[in-house]
């Protein structure tokens, strides 16, 4: 008997259990009956189920919770056509939520999956139209906010069609397709290079230039340099024959013995100097009895 009340209870707990169901802030529920929406017995509209504390009928009834906070579609970047029929490739992000969810339900069976891709058309569409109506001048030189502004203008229709709420739209990068911006690179690089190339021509000239002024400059202080040293030491030489010849007519004797010492010093400055000479010979007159031969 014990036994069989403690089941009863546990039985009693599972279906108390099992009625219960919790929809959390930002969630809204919809409860099926046997795989069938469950939907208000007056209005015959998609029972749905606001934050709180609801029951349901255990085993027969099953509850799917639903998002309602704002979400985020942000998708790879798409490539637009401009009205010049030229493409661009766009990074744009949506902000979205869901308003009606019954819509939203048997628009997209619940999965966020198929609602991100019905949304990515419509808005994309938008955009399309918008980038087709202008030139690339006229997107990047300030009409990117009044893109957005239609663009999202046009997603409104999406809370009939969706039951979703587009609460924004924005563009965060608009650039040139890989192909494009890899040949508009290599065109600026090109000219960048003849332009350096350019520029080092005429630096190479400048530098020829300066470096022959220089160098005719050197070479003229050089010979400039040289002439005034033979000047000077042609100058020195006439004075020193001057010297020697005031010098030699002063005391002509004196001047001759003078310069046989000199010889003699030269002559015999080592004990190795050999001379072969005859004892007669004019060399040796000053050593002849101190005085000079006659």
């Amino acid at each position: 008997m014990k036994n069989f009340s403690i089941a009863i209870l546990v039985l009693l707990f599972t279906l108390v259990v099992s009625s219960v169901f919790v929809i959390y802030e930002g969630q809204r529920g919809i409860v099926f009956q046997f795989s069938k929406i469950k939907r208000d017995s007056e209005t015959d509209k998609m029972m749905v189920f606001d934050p709180g504390l609801h029951f349901k009928v255990p085993f027969i009834e099953t509850v799917r919770k639903l998002d309602a906070r704002i979400q985020t579609l942000d998708e790879a970047p798409d490539r637009f056509v401009t009205s010049e029929k030229k493409d661009l490739m766009v990074d744009s992000f949506v902000k979205w939520r869901i308003v009606d969810f019954s819509t939203y339900y048997l628009r997209t069976s619940g999965s966020v999956e198929n609602a991100r891709a019905l949304l990515k058309q419509k808005v994309n569409n938008g955009l399309r139209t918008e980038f087709g109506n202008r030139t690339i001048k006229e997107i990047v030189s300030g009409d990117r906010d009044d893109i957005m502004k239609q663009a999202l203008a046009s997603a409104e229709s999406s809370r009939d069609e969706l039951g979703i709420e587009v609460v924004d739209v924005r563009i965060k990068a608009i650039n040139l397709p890989t192909e494009v911006s890899n040949s508009i690179y290599e065109r600026m690089r090109a000219e960048r290079t003849a332009v350096a190339k350019e520029h080092r021509s005429q630096g190479q000239e400048q530098s020829e230039i300066i470096r022959a002024t220089i160098d005719a400059k050197v070479t003229i202080m050089l010979a400039e340099a040289q002439k005034n040293a033979f000047t000077i030491r042609g100058e020195g030489d006439a004075e020193a024959s001057k010297i020697y010849s005031d010098a030699y007519s002063k005391d002509a004797e004196f001047y001759r013995f003078y310069r046989s010492l000199e010889a003699y010093e030269k002559s015999f400055n080592s004990k190795n100097d050999i001379m072969v000479v005859k004892p007669d010979s004019d060399f040796f007159n000053y050593l002849k009895d101190g005085t000079k031969a006659k």
